[in-house]
């Protein structure tokens, strides 16, 4: 039923255009560009495309300070998707995105949407899809909200992923009190594609048809982008129908059908229909190419009755592209969608005015500069501020902790924390090998799918530990980066770039702002040093629920390139008698660790120290050892430190005896979390080869013990601290989830 609008001196005089999220001095400054009061529609266009969720008006400053070239950079931000060259004229698109707030308010459609407009992403850049990951964010499974939270955003995963045909290959799910009132969800896609199929979300051609592809049109995810720029509350229940509703089969034909369109060569531009749906689409396209777009919305295919200009312009339905064809081909068009079932429908053109016109019942129901929408919304520069809780937590005494009395009940502890145990529970629900080309499954440090008819794979991991973060934003996102490439590398790939998606909360307050700078700071020079350009990403600012804020939580999604499928490496032991080698110095950094919060409840004092010229050190010997051939399993250390390394490394009639002199105290050297580490089991054969080219790079070694038995036996100074059944740590380690579950 179409409501009744109130007029431009309505809109001003009552404050209306603040309900959409505009401020009172965007507003005047709306009025300023168009030399006028805006009609409703135009309103909704500017609170829109001016939320942060679409302009970053209060990151974008920041996000300046991160490296985005390089020579195998092929797109940077500012497309659907960023492109990394890797030779033979292919290249691998990726990007991640979040979908937080309507995963919190609708948790299977919202993540499952999160799922489709990801995919959409790549595939508008003309790769096919090869692989998703995940990066989640819960409460602690303590309560039936947070189990119905995580259980539903899972199978909206699985939902979505699985019938789209597009493996769930990996990703990294954590479980803190912050995020209780605030889930993160956070889904990445990756690509691949020929450098001449390369497209780019561009209105180009003046007179060139604008064609609306895919599904109807209805009233879900209106105003979904501002949604994603205000704080959680007790008010979020009733924005329900921000949160669109997905269809996977209707977007497995979509994906076909835009494919096959692109390969026919008459797409001058195309682009998803994402956050602020045709509005975004339109205004960008056409700003990108210089041009202007004019849209008549009488030809829209709708599935709901009454649709106003201003619902059809804000709605976020799913499974819609927004294509310009070059002019005469459009029959061709409408051919390949019919046969896939789909609407395609010629509602505009490419004009030279830049001017983005809305036509409806044959009227202008709205007419603004494109420029103005895409370009020209405000930049903030907000004030930042050191937090007191950073400064307190400089003066605690972080091994002021109690050495167990039980070794193997601490770590079975540990490994039983939701954080460190196994998310087999998790990734058993997706489908991890359709298609065929997995070649390592979740449960590694990455995941690898296999190019097919060539020698090569891609890795890629999906990382941050928001503890770090929290503790100290500099040095928590450099480690973000480092361990995301740490982890490519022990697979044996070399890192080629990243995408990120920057989860923090309220950036008008000062603390979270000096959180938000600070990890940027640190990502960039992590990726500078260690020559991993950002191509892309997503911020996800008002992460809070009354006014708390989730830990800042950057996610790091990594993609490396595995130059021969020989040099495929996992973390799991492959022969008795292997050598143990562990790589990398161990300090007494307990500061933000799993032993410090299962021991003590809370975290507190300072992460790990990062030394990125070691940590760039550590990872050209790690893939310099690996493609010689000389190592038959590598893991990156990371939450749980060595003794959880070594649980998660051993595999059925393969455990470890270790024997390690140390200078510290047994339990700090086992669970210390130090940066800069990897677990190596090498062939005796090929131990001296191992040992010379680490300590040729300045990489301390040290070799721990071998692998052998059916149990973890460690030794520390001559104590034993540890002699436990691998059986007992695994069934510790993997029933963890499924329990909590019931």
């Amino acid at each position: 039923m179409q409501h009744r609008e109130p007029s431009p001196q309505q809109i001003a005089e009552e404050k209306v255009y603040r309900e959409m999220g505009l401020t009172d001095e965007e507003f005047a400054r709306v009025v300023e560009i168009i030399g006028r009061k805006p009609n409703y529609t135009e309103t909704g266009l500017f609170s829109v495309m001016w939320s942060e969720h679409c302009s970053y008006k209060n990151s974008k400053p920041v996000l300046r300070r991160f490296p985005t070239d390089g020579p195998r950079v092929l797109q940077g931000p500012g497309e659907g998707a960023g492109i990394i060259d890797i030779g033979d004229n292919q290249a691998v698109v990726f990007k991640v995105e979040s979908h937080n707030h309507p995963s919190a308010i609708e948790p299977y459609q919202g993540a499952a949407t999160g799922v489709g407009g990801i995919i959409r992403d790549v595939f508008s850049m003309g790769a096919r899809p090869i692989a998703m990951l995940n990066s989640l964010r819960f409460g602690e499974l303590e309560t039936p909200r947070m189990k119905y939270l995580f259980e539903n955003v899972v199978a909206g995963i699985a939902g979505y992923g699985n019938c789209m045909g597009i493996p769930t290959v990996g990703g990294e799910v954590v479980f803190d009190p912050c995020y209780d009132g605030n889930p993160l969800v956070n889904a990445m896609c990756v690509g691949l594609i020929d450098h001449d199929k390369i497209q780019k979300g561009v209105a180009k051609g003046i007179g060139n048809p604008v064609m609306y592809v895919g599904a109807a049109t209805g009233r879900d995810g209106i105003h979904g982008a501002t949604f994603a720029s205000e704080e959680l509350s007790e008010a979020s229940e009733a924005k329900r129908p921000a949160v669109q509703v997905g269809d996977p089969f209707m977007e497995k034909l979509l994906l076909e059908a835009c494919l096959e369109l692109i390969d026919s060569g008459a797409v001058a531009g195309i682009q998803d229909m994402g956050a602020a749906g045709l509005t975004s689409s339109s205004a960008e396209m056409a700003s990108k190419a210089g041009n202007g777009i004019e849209l008549n919305l009488d030809l829209l295919p709708q599935r709901e009755k009454g649709m106003t200009p201003y619902e059809m312009m804000l709605s976020e339905s799913q499974e819609r592209m927004l294509v310009v064809v070059e002019k005469g081909r459009e029959p061709e068009v409408e051919k390949i969608f019919e046969k896939w079932g789909l609407h395609s429908v010629v509602i505009g053109r490419v004009t030279d005015d830049g001017m983005l016109r809305l036509l409806h019942k044959g009227e202008v129901a709205a007419e603004v500069p494109v420029d103005s929408l895409a370009e020209d919304a405000p930049v903030y520069y907000k004030p930042s501020a050191e937090p007191a809780y950073y400064r307190e937590f400089s003066n605690v005494d972080m091994l002021a902790i109690s050495e167990p009395s039980n070794y193997g009940e601490a770590l079975k502890k540990v490994l039983s924390a939701p954080t460190v145990a196994s998310k087999e529970w998790v990734y058993s629900q997706y489908d991890y090998m359709v298609r065929t080309n997995t070649a390592v499954v979740p449960g590694s440090d990455a995941a690898v799918v296999a190019i097919r008819g060539t020698k090569k794979a891609l890795a890629m991991s999906i990382d941050c530990n928001g503890r770090y973060v929290y503790l100290d934003p500099q040095i928590g996102g450099a480690i973000a980066v480092a361990e995301s490439a740490r982890n490519v590398v022990c697979s044996g790939a070399e890192p080629l770039g990243l995408t990120d998606c920057l989860n923090f909360g309220n950036p008008e307050k000062p603390d979270i702002f000096w959180q938000f700078e600070k990890a940027v700071d640190g990502m960039s020079e992590a990726c500078r040093e260690l020559g991993t350009p950002v191509i892309g990403g997503n911020v996800s600012l008002y992460n809070e629920t009354n006014g708390e804020a989730v830990y800042p939580t950057p996610v790091v999604g990594m993609v490396g390139l595995i130059h021969d499928t020989a040099h495929i490496t996992t973390q799991t032991f492959k022969n008795d008698g292997d050598i143990i080698f562990l790589l990398g110095e161990t300090k007494a950094e307990i500061g933000g660790s799993e032993y410090q919060k299962q021991m003590q409840g809370s975290i507190s004092g300072r992460p790990p120290v990062l030394d990125l010229a070691v940590e760039r050190r550590l990872q050209k010997t790690v893939l310099s050892a690996i493609q010689q051939g000389w190592v038959a399993s590598a893991h990156d250390l990371a939450e749980g430190g060595l003794a959880v390394a070594l649980v998660e490394s051993a595999a059925p009639g393969l455990g470890a005896v270790v024997n390690w002199e140390t200078a510290l105290r047994p339990d700090i050297a086992l669970f210390s979390e130090s940066q800069s580490r990897v677990l190596l089991s090498v062939k005796p054969e090929n131990a001296a080869e191992v040992r010379g080219i680490v300590e040729a790079n300045g990489i301390a070694c040290t070799e721990l013990g071998i692998v052998t038995g059916d149990e973890i036996k460690i030794t520390v100074n001559g104590r034993n601290v540890v002699s436990e059944a691998l059986s007992e740590l695994k069934t510790a380690w993997k029933d963890a989830i499924p329990c909590l579950m019931g």
